[in-house]
């Protein structure tokens, strides 16, 4: 549990987590760990690698990871209009960034577990 703990600022539900990682380790049970990533551009970043990362080490200690490429977000961009960096995109760019999000994340995630 440190491992999966470290760099969490606040942790909720804990003890289930901490129940699941003992099956796991009592019975080799896996269990559900679920992320979803917006493909509002071709590469993940920086940001990503934080989540990205803590769910390498949930698969370490059993969980199978559900990697979700959403795609609305990204076709609508910005909806305030505000924000330049996200405009909006095509149904075909949103296609193309979320096959490069998945090349890009077996390069961490194992993909046996995702």
């Amino acid at each position: 549990m440190r491992e999966i703990e470290r760099g969490i600022v606040e942790f909720i539900g804990a003890e289930y987590i901490r129940s699941l990682v003992a099956r796991f380790l009592l019975t080799g049970q896996r269990f559900v760990v679920k992320a979803g990533f917006d493909p509002t551009a071709p590469d993940l970043h920086l940001g990503h690698t934080v989540l990205i990362q803590k769910l390498a080490t949930f698969q370490r200690y059993g969980g199978d990871v559900k990697f979700l490429i959403g795609d609305f977000t990204a076709t609508i961009g910005d909806p305030s209009g505000k924000s330049e960096t996200r405009k909006p995109l095509s149904r075909e760019q949103v296609e193309q960034n979320a096959l490069t999000y998945k090349e890009q994340v077996f390069k961490i995630l194992n993909p046996a577990h995702t």
